[in-house]
Protein backbone atom coordinates (compact mmCIF):
# COMPACT_ATOMS: atom_id res chain seq x y z
CA UNK A 1 0.00 0.00 0.00
CA UNK A 2 1.23 3.49 -0.86
CA UNK A 3 1.19 6.50 1.46
CA UNK A 4 -1.99 7.75 -0.25
CA UNK A 5 -3.72 4.45 0.57
CA UNK A 6 -2.43 4.61 4.12
CA UNK A 7 -3.85 8.11 4.62
CA UNK A 8 -7.20 7.25 3.03
CA UNK A 9 -7.61 3.94 4.90
CA UNK A 10 -9.07 5.66 7.94
CA UNK A 11 -6.79 3.69 10.27
CA UNK A 12 -4.01 6.25 10.57
CA UNK A 13 -4.18 7.16 14.26
CA UNK A 14 -0.44 7.59 14.63
CA UNK A 15 2.62 7.66 12.39
CA UNK A 16 3.96 4.14 11.73
CA UNK A 17 7.46 3.96 13.24
CA UNK A 18 9.06 3.06 9.89
CA UNK A 19 8.09 6.54 8.60
CA UNK A 20 9.57 8.57 11.48
CA UNK A 21 12.51 10.54 10.09
CA UNK A 22 14.99 12.27 12.44
CA UNK A 23 15.41 15.83 11.15
CA UNK A 24 15.43 19.48 12.14
CA UNK A 25 12.75 21.40 10.28
CA UNK A 26 13.20 24.65 12.18
CA UNK A 27 16.53 25.94 10.81
CA UNK A 28 14.91 27.98 8.04
CA UNK A 29 16.15 31.15 6.37
CA UNK A 30 13.87 33.24 4.16
CA UNK A 31 15.81 34.47 1.14
CA UNK A 32 14.94 35.66 -2.33
CA UNK A 33 15.59 32.86 -4.81
CA UNK A 34 17.05 33.85 -8.23
CA UNK A 35 14.48 34.20 -11.01
CA UNK A 36 15.20 33.92 -14.74
CA UNK A 37 12.87 35.51 -17.31
CA UNK A 38 12.88 32.90 -20.07
CA UNK A 39 11.41 35.32 -22.63
CA UNK A 40 14.39 37.65 -22.19
CA UNK A 41 16.78 34.74 -22.66
CA UNK A 42 15.15 33.51 -25.88
CA UNK A 43 13.41 36.51 -27.44
CA UNK A 44 14.80 39.59 -25.73
CA UNK A 45 17.08 42.30 -27.05
CA UNK A 46 20.84 41.54 -27.06
CA UNK A 47 21.11 43.50 -23.80
CA UNK A 48 18.23 41.61 -22.18
CA UNK A 49 19.67 38.27 -23.30
CA UNK A 50 23.09 39.21 -21.92
CA UNK A 51 21.55 40.14 -18.56
CA UNK A 52 19.53 36.89 -18.45
CA UNK A 53 22.72 34.90 -19.07
CA UNK A 54 24.41 36.79 -16.23
CA UNK A 55 21.50 35.95 -13.90
CA UNK A 56 21.74 32.26 -14.87
CA UNK A 57 25.51 32.19 -14.33
CA UNK A 58 25.25 33.85 -10.92
CA UNK A 59 22.42 31.51 -9.90
CA UNK A 60 24.42 28.43 -10.97
CA UNK A 61 27.55 29.63 -9.14
CA UNK A 62 25.89 30.72 -5.91
CA UNK A 63 22.72 28.61 -5.64
CA UNK A 64 22.61 25.69 -8.07
CA UNK A 65 18.96 26.65 -8.35
CA UNK A 66 16.67 29.22 -9.96
CA UNK A 67 13.03 29.79 -10.87
CA UNK A 68 11.99 30.29 -14.49
CA UNK A 69 9.07 32.51 -15.48
CA UNK A 70 7.58 33.47 -18.87
CA UNK A 71 8.71 30.18 -20.41
CA UNK A 72 7.39 28.37 -23.47
CA UNK A 73 5.45 25.58 -21.73
CA UNK A 74 1.70 26.23 -22.20
CA UNK A 75 -0.18 26.70 -18.92
CA UNK A 76 -2.93 24.48 -20.30
CA UNK A 77 -0.44 21.64 -20.66
CA UNK A 78 0.95 22.11 -17.15
CA UNK A 79 -2.58 21.87 -15.76
CA UNK A 80 -3.34 18.79 -17.86
CA UNK A 81 -0.14 17.08 -16.73
CA UNK A 82 -0.92 17.66 -13.05
CA UNK A 83 -4.46 16.43 -13.65
CA UNK A 84 -3.44 13.22 -15.39
CA UNK A 85 -0.86 12.62 -12.66
CA UNK A 86 -3.49 12.94 -9.96
CA UNK A 87 -5.69 10.49 -11.82
CA UNK A 88 -2.82 8.01 -12.09
CA UNK A 89 -2.38 8.05 -8.31
CA UNK A 90 -6.17 7.63 -7.97
CA UNK A 91 -5.96 4.25 -9.73
CA UNK A 92 -6.56 1.22 -7.50
CA UNK A 93 -3.59 -0.47 -5.87
CA UNK A 94 -4.18 -3.42 -8.21
CA UNK A 95 -4.06 -1.21 -11.31
CA UNK A 96 -0.88 0.54 -10.15
CA UNK A 97 0.68 -2.83 -9.40
CA UNK A 98 1.00 -3.33 -13.17
CA UNK A 99 3.70 -0.64 -13.08
CA UNK A 100 5.54 -1.71 -9.95
CA UNK A 101 8.85 -2.23 -11.79
CA UNK A 102 11.27 -4.42 -9.95
CA UNK A 103 14.47 -3.34 -11.73
CA UNK A 104 16.08 0.11 -11.53
CA UNK A 105 16.03 0.74 -15.29
CA UNK A 106 12.57 -0.67 -15.99
CA UNK A 107 10.83 1.81 -18.33
CA UNK A 108 8.00 2.46 -15.85
CA UNK A 109 8.16 2.17 -12.07
CA UNK A 110 5.75 3.30 -9.41
CA UNK A 111 6.00 2.79 -5.70
CA UNK A 112 6.28 4.48 -2.35
CA UNK A 113 9.17 5.89 -0.33
CA UNK A 114 12.69 5.49 -1.75
CA UNK A 115 14.90 2.39 -2.03
CA UNK A 116 12.69 0.58 0.44
CA UNK A 117 14.54 -2.11 2.30
CA UNK A 118 17.90 -0.33 2.07
CA UNK A 119 17.18 2.04 4.92
CA UNK A 120 15.17 1.82 8.09
CA UNK A 121 12.94 4.80 7.27
CA UNK A 122 10.26 5.09 4.59
CA UNK A 123 9.44 8.42 2.96
CA UNK A 124 6.05 10.14 2.97
CA UNK A 125 5.55 10.03 -0.79
CA UNK A 126 4.25 7.92 -3.65
CA UNK A 127 5.99 8.16 -7.01
CA UNK A 128 5.85 7.28 -10.68
CA UNK A 129 9.05 7.21 -12.74
CA UNK A 130 8.94 6.89 -16.52
CA UNK A 131 11.84 6.84 -19.00
CA UNK A 132 10.65 9.14 -21.79
CA UNK A 133 13.79 9.79 -23.89
CA UNK A 134 15.49 8.67 -26.10
CA UNK A 135 12.71 6.02 -26.12
CA UNK A 136 9.27 7.12 -24.99
CA UNK A 137 7.22 5.06 -22.56
CA UNK A 138 3.93 5.70 -20.74
CA UNK A 139 1.42 3.84 -18.56
CA UNK A 140 -1.75 2.67 -20.36
CA UNK A 141 -3.92 4.24 -17.67
CA UNK A 142 -5.29 6.87 -17.51
CA UNK A 143 -6.11 6.68 -21.22
CA UNK A 144 -4.84 10.20 -21.97
CA UNK A 145 -1.57 9.79 -20.05
CA UNK A 146 0.50 8.93 -23.13
CA UNK A 147 -0.64 11.84 -25.30
CA UNK A 148 -0.41 14.42 -22.50
CA UNK A 149 2.97 13.29 -21.16
CA UNK A 150 4.52 12.98 -24.62
CA UNK A 151 3.65 16.59 -25.45
CA UNK A 152 4.70 17.81 -22.01
CA UNK A 153 8.07 16.01 -22.04
CA UNK A 154 8.91 17.28 -25.55
CA UNK A 155 8.23 20.87 -24.50
CA UNK A 156 10.18 20.36 -21.25
CA UNK A 157 13.18 19.27 -23.37
CA UNK A 158 12.79 22.45 -25.42
CA UNK A 159 12.88 24.57 -22.25
CA UNK A 160 15.88 22.64 -20.87
CA UNK A 161 17.83 23.02 -24.12
CA UNK A 162 17.33 26.80 -24.14
CA UNK A 163 18.46 27.00 -20.51
CA UNK A 164 21.53 24.91 -21.33
CA UNK A 165 22.39 27.41 -24.07
CA UNK A 166 22.31 30.19 -21.50
CA UNK A 167 24.38 28.13 -19.05
CA UNK A 168 26.94 27.34 -21.77
CA UNK A 169 27.28 31.05 -22.61
CA UNK A 170 27.63 31.90 -18.92
CA UNK A 171 30.61 29.54 -18.81
CA UNK A 172 32.24 31.48 -21.63
CA UNK A 173 31.54 28.77 -24.21
CA UNK A 174 29.44 28.76 -27.37
CA UNK A 175 25.74 28.19 -26.78
CA UNK A 176 25.61 24.55 -27.92
CA UNK A 177 28.64 23.57 -25.83
CA UNK A 178 26.84 21.47 -23.18
CA UNK A 179 24.40 20.13 -25.78
CA UNK A 180 27.31 18.67 -27.75
CA UNK A 181 29.45 17.61 -24.79
CA UNK A 182 26.57 15.71 -23.19
CA UNK A 183 24.99 14.52 -26.46
CA UNK A 184 21.66 15.92 -25.29
CA UNK A 185 20.04 14.96 -28.60
CA UNK A 186 20.39 11.29 -27.61
CA UNK A 187 20.38 12.00 -23.90
CA UNK A 188 18.15 10.57 -21.21
CA UNK A 189 15.01 12.21 -19.86
CA UNK A 190 13.19 10.83 -16.85
CA UNK A 191 9.66 11.89 -15.93
CA UNK A 192 9.05 11.73 -12.17
CA UNK A 193 5.68 12.38 -10.56
CA UNK A 194 5.61 12.70 -6.78
CA UNK A 195 2.56 12.69 -4.53
CA UNK A 196 2.97 13.87 -0.93
CA UNK A 197 -0.31 13.25 0.97
CA UNK A 198 -1.12 15.28 4.08
CA UNK A 199 0.33 13.86 7.30
CA UNK A 200 -1.20 14.27 10.78
CA UNK A 201 2.30 14.77 12.26
CA UNK A 202 4.32 16.35 9.42
CA UNK A 203 7.20 17.25 11.73
CA UNK A 204 7.93 13.52 12.20
CA UNK A 205 8.25 12.51 8.55
CA UNK A 206 10.08 13.54 5.39
CA UNK A 207 8.83 13.69 1.81
CA UNK A 208 12.39 13.47 0.46
CA UNK A 209 15.57 13.59 2.54
CA UNK A 210 18.42 16.00 1.78
CA UNK A 211 19.97 14.96 -1.54
CA UNK A 212 21.28 16.21 -4.86
CA UNK A 213 19.99 14.99 -8.24
CA UNK A 214 21.92 13.00 -10.80
CA UNK A 215 22.00 14.42 -14.32
CA UNK A 216 22.49 17.89 -15.77
CA UNK A 217 19.26 19.76 -15.01
CA UNK A 218 15.97 19.03 -13.28
CA UNK A 219 12.83 21.02 -14.18
CA UNK A 220 9.99 20.83 -11.68
CA UNK A 221 6.49 22.23 -11.50
CA UNK A 222 3.96 21.71 -8.72
CA UNK A 223 0.36 22.25 -7.71
CA UNK A 224 -0.34 25.16 -5.36
CA UNK A 225 1.12 23.39 -2.30
CA UNK A 226 4.74 24.15 -1.38
CA UNK A 227 7.26 21.90 0.34
CA UNK A 228 10.61 22.20 -1.44
CA UNK A 229 13.54 23.56 0.58
CA UNK A 230 17.05 24.13 -0.75
CA UNK A 231 20.30 24.26 1.21
CA UNK A 232 21.99 27.64 0.71
CA UNK A 233 24.95 28.86 2.77
CA UNK A 234 24.21 26.26 5.42
CA UNK A 235 20.55 27.21 5.84
CA UNK A 236 17.34 25.67 4.50
CA UNK A 237 15.49 28.10 2.25
CA UNK A 238 11.77 27.42 1.58
CA UNK A 239 10.82 27.88 -2.08
CA UNK A 240 7.50 29.59 -2.81
CA UNK A 241 7.30 29.80 -6.59
CA UNK A 242 4.87 31.91 -8.60
CA UNK A 243 2.12 29.93 -10.37
CA UNK A 244 3.12 28.17 -13.60
CA UNK A 245 6.85 28.70 -13.04
CA UNK A 246 9.55 26.06 -13.30
CA UNK A 247 11.90 25.27 -10.43
CA UNK A 248 15.28 24.38 -11.93
CA UNK A 249 18.23 22.83 -10.17
CA UNK A 250 21.64 21.80 -11.45
CA UNK A 251 22.51 18.13 -11.01
CA UNK A 252 25.65 16.23 -10.04
CA UNK A 253 26.70 15.84 -13.67
CA UNK A 254 26.62 19.59 -14.20
CA UNK A 255 29.02 19.81 -11.26
CA UNK A 256 31.25 17.09 -12.71
CA UNK A 257 31.19 18.52 -16.25
CA UNK A 258 32.03 22.06 -15.07
CA UNK A 259 34.68 20.71 -12.67
CA UNK A 260 32.89 22.20 -9.68
CA UNK A 261 32.27 25.69 -11.10
CA UNK A 262 28.53 25.04 -11.01
CA UNK A 263 27.73 22.81 -8.06
CA UNK A 264 24.61 20.68 -7.70
CA UNK A 265 22.24 21.81 -4.97
CA UNK A 266 21.18 19.77 -1.94
CA UNK A 267 17.42 19.96 -1.39
CA UNK A 268 14.68 18.24 0.60
CA UNK A 269 10.88 18.02 0.67
CA UNK A 270 8.74 18.55 3.75
CA UNK A 271 5.04 17.72 4.00
CA UNK A 272 2.08 19.34 5.75
CA UNK A 273 -1.07 18.30 7.62
CA UNK A 274 -3.67 19.96 5.40
CA UNK A 275 -3.15 19.40 1.67
CA UNK A 276 -1.62 17.01 -0.85
CA UNK A 277 1.43 18.26 -2.71
CA UNK A 278 1.93 17.03 -6.27
CA UNK A 279 5.00 17.65 -8.41
CA UNK A 280 6.01 16.90 -11.99
CA UNK A 281 9.76 16.72 -12.56
CA UNK A 282 11.78 15.99 -15.68
CA UNK A 283 15.41 15.05 -15.20
CA UNK A 284 17.69 15.74 -18.15
CA UNK A 285 21.03 13.97 -18.59
CA UNK A 286 23.46 12.46 -21.07
CA UNK A 287 22.92 9.04 -22.66
CA UNK A 288 23.09 6.26 -20.06
CA UNK A 289 26.26 4.88 -21.67
CA UNK A 290 28.12 8.21 -21.65
CA UNK A 291 31.17 8.60 -19.42
CA UNK A 292 30.97 12.00 -17.74
CA UNK A 293 34.15 13.69 -16.56
CA UNK A 294 35.31 17.32 -16.22
CA UNK A 295 35.35 19.09 -19.61
CA UNK A 296 38.85 19.80 -20.90
CA UNK A 297 37.96 23.45 -21.57
CA UNK A 298 37.04 23.92 -17.90
CA UNK A 299 40.10 22.22 -16.45
CA UNK A 300 43.41 23.97 -15.80
CA UNK A 301 46.28 21.90 -14.38
CA UNK A 302 47.35 24.76 -12.11
CA UNK A 303 44.28 26.75 -11.02
CA UNK A 304 41.50 24.23 -11.79
CA UNK A 305 42.89 20.67 -11.76
CA UNK A 306 40.36 17.83 -12.33
CA UNK A 307 38.22 17.30 -9.23
CA UNK A 308 36.21 14.25 -10.33
CA UNK A 309 36.82 10.86 -11.87
CA UNK A 310 34.94 9.92 -15.02
CA UNK A 311 32.08 7.45 -14.56
CA UNK A 312 29.44 6.01 -16.86
CA UNK A 313 26.14 7.79 -16.27
CA UNK A 314 24.25 4.52 -15.90
CA UNK A 315 26.71 3.30 -13.22
CA UNK A 316 26.37 6.57 -11.33
CA UNK A 317 22.57 6.33 -11.25
CA UNK A 318 22.82 2.74 -10.04
CA UNK A 319 25.24 3.78 -7.29
CA UNK A 320 22.92 6.56 -6.15
CA UNK A 321 19.66 4.65 -6.35
CA UNK A 322 20.91 1.52 -4.56
CA UNK A 323 22.25 3.44 -1.56
CA UNK A 324 20.51 5.61 1.00
CA UNK A 325 20.01 9.21 -0.09
CA UNK A 326 22.20 11.44 2.03
CA UNK A 327 23.33 14.83 0.77
CA UNK A 328 26.02 14.44 -1.88
CA UNK A 329 27.20 11.03 -0.70
CA UNK A 330 27.19 9.64 -4.24
CA UNK A 331 29.10 12.56 -5.75
CA UNK A 332 31.64 12.27 -2.95
CA UNK A 333 32.57 8.81 -4.28
CA UNK A 334 33.89 10.22 -7.58
CA UNK A 335 35.80 13.15 -6.12
CA UNK A 336 39.54 13.04 -6.67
Amino acid sequence: MGVKGLVESGYLNSIPPEYVFPSNLNDLEVEEVPTVDFSQLTAGTPDERSKAIQVIGKACREWGFFMVINHSMPRRLMDEMLNVGERFFDLTEEEKQDYAGKELFDPIRCGTGFNNGLGNVFLWRDYLKVHVHPHFHAPHKPADFRETSEEYCKKARDVAEELLKGISKSLGQEENYIHKKMDIESGSQLLVMNLYPPCPRPELVMGMPPHSDHGILTLLTQNDVCGLQILHNGNWVPVNPPPYSFLVNTGDHMEILTNGRYESVVHRVVVNSKATRMTIATGHGPPLGAIVSPAAELVDSESHPPKYQGMKYRDYIELQQTNQLKGKSCLDRVRI
